[in-house]
This record gives structure tokens, sequence and C-alpha cells, in this order.
């Protein structure tokens, strides 16, 4: 065999492997756009489906699914607690209460607020929490008629 064919060969070897590794890349990436799309307002200037449900009205599957997601973390479930618990905690507050790393509580915040679960104020150098009680009365009397 030639130093040429081994070469061509060598070149189709590479493409598969360079799939192979794209496609676990993509599945990756695909996974956080729709996770991204799911967040994102219906259309801009409007209120999305899960605002419209803090404003008192029922909520869809759509926003049900979001809030669901982002409770089936048990850390997050902790989070959650201590931000409804406390009236405008800071982020550094609820870090230190539960012990848990600044980047860790970032990315159960931001799924929590995804899920419009949680309001964030920049207040100076803090970034106040607090937990949108519309949105929760609204998801706990969408489970107790789903039970009925």
């Amino acid at each position: 065999m030639s130093k040429k064919d081994k070469a061509e060969k060598a070149k189709a070897k590479a493409p598969k492997a360079d799939k192979a590794e794209k496609s676990g890349k993509s599945a990756k990436i695909e996974k956080l756009q729709a996770t991204a799309e799911l967040a994102k307002p219906d259309k801009p200037g409007k209120a999305s489906k899960s605002d419209k449900a803090e404003q008192g009205g029922p909520m869809d599957d759509h926003a049900i699914l979001l809030i669901s997601r982002a409770l089936s973390d048990p850390r997050r479930v902790e989070v959650l607690r201590k931000i409804a618990t406390s009236d405008k905690a800071t982020c550094g507050d609820v870090s230190t209460c539960l012990g848990m790393n600044p980047a860790t509580l970032s990315h159960h915040m931001r799924q929590l607020s995804m899920a419009n679960l949680i309001d964030t104020e920049r207040d100076g150098k803090f970034v106040r929490v607090t937990l949108r009680r519309k949105t929760w009365k609204n998801y706990v009397n969408h489970l107790k008629d789903f039970a009925a």
C-alpha cells in the first residue's frame, strides 16, 4: 500500500471520529438550546405563558413543565425554601446558609428564574432574591386540581 493510499485511509477515518465527537457535543448543545427556547417569551414585547400564569391566569403545560423541571433537584428546592422564608435575601445569605459554592448557587438560581419562580433585584453590590408568590400559588393550585 502506498503512502498516498494510507493518507487517504487516515483521512477517511478521521471525519468519522470527528462526527462522533460532534454528535455528542451537538446533542448537548441542542438540549441547552431547547431549554433556552422554553424560557423565551413567545413574541418580543409580550408576556410569556408562565408570566401570564403569574398574573393570575391558568397555568399551561409549558409553565408547569418549567417549574417541575426546576424543582426536580433537591438542592434547588432547598434554595427556594430559603428564599421563601426570608424577605429579600441576598445570594450571599443563601450561599452561606446552605453551604453552597457561589457558582453552584448561580446555576440553581438561573434555573429557578427561568421557571419564573424567583425575582432578582440588584442592590448595589448585592443581588436580592424574592419568591414570586403568585406563580407559586398558581402552581400549587394546579397540582391540587390535578390530584382531585
